[in-house]
């Protein structure tokens, strides 16, 4: 009795802890695609290193 309700806690707790890890992974896309649809990389600035603009340059 004691090994059928430790297997029905284990297979609750094993479905909880699949669909915890697939919400996650799921609306952490769903939140990358809504708020950054078009972050790209390659087109950043290669000098602009800390990304808040062009303060620090001064033209020569």
């Amino acid at each position: 009795m004691s090994l059928v309700f430790f297997g029905i806690g284990f297979l609750l707790f094993s479905i909880y802890l699949i669909f915890l890890i697939w919400n996650i992974f799921y609306n952490g896309k769903k939140q990358k695609q809504e708020n950054y649809p078009n972050l790209d990389t390659s087109n950043s600035d290669n000098i602009d290193l800390d990304g808040i603009g062009n303060q620090g340059r001064v033209p020569k």
